[in-house]
């Protein structure tokens, strides 16, 4: 409709929420929102009496990509028509107004979010304008408020980043990537055996320099060598390399 083509192969990742910005003001924002969906495998986009309309090419432009949830966002006249085919819906909210609501932070409303989708319902976030946020009678739609426990002082979030937040832990809420982790590229993380025949290696040229001459100290100072290559996962790339710092220690000295 536009004129674009390109962007990234993005599609929907099974049952997803849908990010509901009501009114918002700014094409860039809204281009900038479907970036941080996609960054988080958020599809699903419907846009609540946009300022200026819809499409706005500003928005395409901002997206970095995102092309194909901004050609598949739908345009509604009002919150009740945005969320009517939704169960659930909640709604981000930095200053909650005299609401009895339930108020989740973003990772216990990713949580309940993933829980509803699992069982096939359909649920939506709901984000307010960029200047003051949701009014009352939005959240009145919600079925619970979502409120990030950020610095008191300064709470202020574009509106980008409080949707990259929910679309963050929405997807940290099933991956499954270790918390840590060494980078070994070709090479491996020692075996024990591996290390072991280093150590050996190492505890005899220490004794045949004179190092470890000290009996009384010496099982100790050998403890100390051992606790400090078995504190971390030393690799099979630098024990290869110690074993030649090693050998070459052990040659007499070179005269120029």
């Amino acid at each position: 409709m536009t004129g674009r083509d390109g962007g990234a192969p993005l599609e929907p990742i099974g049952n997803t929420p849908v990010v509901i910005l009501v009114r918002p003001q700014m094409a860039e924002n809204i281009g900038t929102t479907a970036r941080a969906m996609a960054n988080g495998g958020l599809f699903h986009l419907r846009l609540v009496s946009p300022r200026d309309g819809w499409p706005q090419e500003r928005a395409w432009r901002a997206s970095s990509g995102a092309d194909r949830i901004l050609e598949a966002a739908t345009v509604h006249e009002s919150v009740d028509d945005a969320v009517a085919d939704l169960h659930h819906v909640y709604a981000t909210c930095p200053r909650p107004r005299h609401i009895i609501k339930p108020v989740l932070t973003a990772r216990g409303g990713a949580a309940e979010l993933r829980a509803a989708t699992g069982r096939g319902l359909k649920v939506g976030l709901m984000f307010g304008p960029e200047r003051a946020g949701l009014d009352n009678e939005d959240m009145a739609r919600a079925d619970a408020l979502i409120r990030y426990p950020l610095n008191p002082a300064f709470m202020s979030l574009n509106l980008a980043q409080a949707v990259m937040i929910m679309a963050y832990e929405w997807w940290m809420s099933e991956d499954q990537t270790p918390s840590h982790e060494l980078m070994t590229n070709e090479t491996h993380v020692a075996t024990k055996g591996e290390l072991e025949n280093f150590l050996q290696h190492l505890e005899r040229e220490l004794d045949s320099c004179g190092f470890l001459r000290n009996e009384q100290k010496r099982p100790g100072m050998v403890r100390n060598l051992r606790h400090f290559f078995t504190r971390g996962e030393v690799t099979e790339q630098e024990l290869r390399t110690l074993h030649g710092v090693v050998r070459e220690l052990a040659h007499p000295r070179r005269k120029d």
